[in-house]
């Protein structure tokens, strides 16, 4: 009976596996994987100059893109989806030749390239970039306009890839190492990107351009534009690092209600350094930056749009009452710069790494200001989000994502991962470690796990396969009767005995389920399962 259930499950396995490769595409390949064309050359430099015409609805100029050669080769590939085209790239000066590949672009290069020589090539371009449908899920350029009948432009990019708008290397693994961005637009509009501003050049044609540069390792989606009528003001915080800049740019009619609102910036710098370590950019500052949708996690140009309130537009997605404590928006986005822009997936196959800890770090906000039931109420509330409906690590070298669970269901994983521990610094540590030991690096699943699994001590093999390879959640089964307590997992993997902390007449007790039924005796009548760990309970 046995081999036939291993048998089906085999069968099983390998047909869903044919079903989910075959909706892959060659351009699903050509986006998501280290092509030959890319593996020979890493990104050195990025010099993007465009002019952006928001009545038009169009973006032209070009991208100076500095590479060192790894390896010889005389084919190089740059992405740029249509509507957009590549109008002629240059190296030397000298014209080369471009194969076209849907969104992905092969350019024959003429000039012998050496081994660990510094290379350049200009990619000029131009045309009407896609337009966001619904950013930033489905993004691409919004092209809006304030209550005043101003232009309000941004950017946004992820999972579709920078490419959108903006001639690269889109590929999550290989992070540019520095970047100067120039964005010409009208003269009664600013343009505020990611980095520091350099200079703004003013011309006779009523334009002005804006140089922005980024000083630290960024990807691709991380770059963003955002164009509109805006005002500044700012504060300096004193933080692991030193002073920290940190810049806020809304709209002329929002800016009373910003400062009430962006309150919250600096409490959340202060939390997530305790947390999570030194803010990983001091050298290009923090910025908050409105823009007309929701927001988004742009490397020093964090992006807002929740109509400053608390909440998420309002709501507590959490349903336990502190969700209205702070605005979601400034404290998850810009928890991303620590695991998004800090710690960056390798694959959009891992884009939990990003996600699941972030969401996560909703609760250490609260944690910090409010204390640990508060925390713990929170995240345990959000597991009503959860849908289980595929695993939360999607499929690699095709640019998949996950299930969407990879947000709380990601978090509560992490939350209790957190009661495994017990030691609270020693989680700390981890945390800090995480950002320190892979400081602007780009990782694997597999990496973050055997860190966290050297850290604690604790194999946690079955751990993550449980929550983020499978749509299980483990059920414990149990029944109490006379002072004894029998007790087993199902729905679990091969070999899952997760420890469960449990309460006996509210004495805390820990019991080490697997697949079969244990029997313990314990002093007491009434039984509860400790609901910070994300189990169902059957009794």
């Amino acid at each position: 009976m046995q081999k036939i259930y291993l048998l089906a499950l085999f069968l099983c396995t390998i047909s869903i596996g044919f079903a989910q490769e075959s909706k892959f595409t060659r351009q699903d390949s050509l986006r998501g994987s280290i092509t030959p064309e890319r593996a020979w050359w890493d990104l050195t430099y990025y010099h993007l100059d465009i002019v952006v015409d928001p009545d038009k609805k169009t973006i032209s100029g070009k991208n100076t893109i500095l590479y060192k050669v790894l390896k010889e080769h005389d084919i190089i590939q740059i992405d740029l989806q249509p509507p957009l085209k590549i109008e002629k790239v240059l190296q030397n000066n000298k014209e080369l030749e471009i194969k076209s590949e849907g969104n992905a672009h092969f350019i024959t290069l003429k000039e012998p390239q050496k081994e660990n020589s510094i290379q350049a090539i200009d990619v000029f371009y131009s045309g009407k970039p896609r337009e966001a449908v619904n950013a930033p899920w489905d993004g691409g350029i919004s092209w809006k306009k304030d209550t005043n009948g101003k232009h309000f432009v941004a950017s946004s990019c992820q999972g579709l890839g920078a490419s959108v708008w903006w001639p690269n290397k889109d590929h999550m693994y290989d992070e540019v190492d520095s970047l100067l961005i120039s964005v010409n637009v009208p003269k009664n509009l600013m343009n505020i990107s990611n980095g520091r501003l350099r200079d703004v050049y003013d011309y006779p044609n009523d334009t002005k351009t804006f140089h922005w540069f980024v000083d630290n390792p960024i990807n691709n989606y991380g770059v963003n534009i955002n164009i509109g009528d805006y005002v500044h003001f700012g504060e300096k915080y004193k933080g692991e690092k030193g002073t920290l800049d940190m810049d806020y740019y809304v709209l002329r009619d929002n800016l009373e209600k910003a400062k009430k609102q962006f309150k919250d910036a600096p409490k959340m710098m202060k939390a997530f350094e305790h947390w999570f370590g030194p803010y990983p950019f001091y050298e290009d500052s923090f910025k908050l930056v409105e823009v007309p949708y929701l927001g988004m996690e742009h490397q020093s140009s964090v992006t807002y749009g929740n109509k400053y309130r608390n909440g998420y537009l309002g709501r507590d997605l959490s349903e336990s009452g502190w969700g209205l404590k702070f605005d979601f928006i400034i404290i998850h986005e810009a928890g991303h710069e620590w695991f998004a822009n800090n710690i960056t997936y390798k694959d959009a196959a891992d884009m939990w790494i990003h996600e699941g800890f972030t969401a996560y770090s909703e609760n250490l906000f609260l944690d910090y200001y409010y204390g640990k039931k508060a925390s713990a109420e929170y995240v345990v509330g959000t597991r009503k989000n959860i849908q289980n409906d595929k695993p939360i690590i999607g499929a690699y070298d095709v640019n998949n994502e996950g299930s969407s669970d990879m947000y709380y269901k990601g978090a509560n994983m992490l939350h209790t991962l957190r009661q495994l521990i017990e030691d609270d610094e020693k989680w700390r540590s981890i945390l800090r470690g995480l950002n320190k030991d892979f400081y602007h690096q780009t990782v694997t699943t597999k990496q973050i796990e055997d860190y966290i699994s050297k850290a604690t001590g604790i194999d946690l093999t079955q751990f993550f396969d449980q929550y983020l390879r499978t749509t299980k959640i483990p059920v414990l089964e149990y029944q109490f009767k006379n002072g004894k307590l029998e007790y087993r997992y199902t729905d679990i993997i091969e070999k899952f005995d997760m420890p469960v902390r449990i309460f006996i007449d509210e004495k805390p007790h820990w019991i080490q389920p697997n697949a079969t039924w244990q029997t313990k005796e314990f002093k007491g009548d009434v039984i509860e399962v400790d609901s910070n760990f994300y189990v169902n309970v059957k009794s």
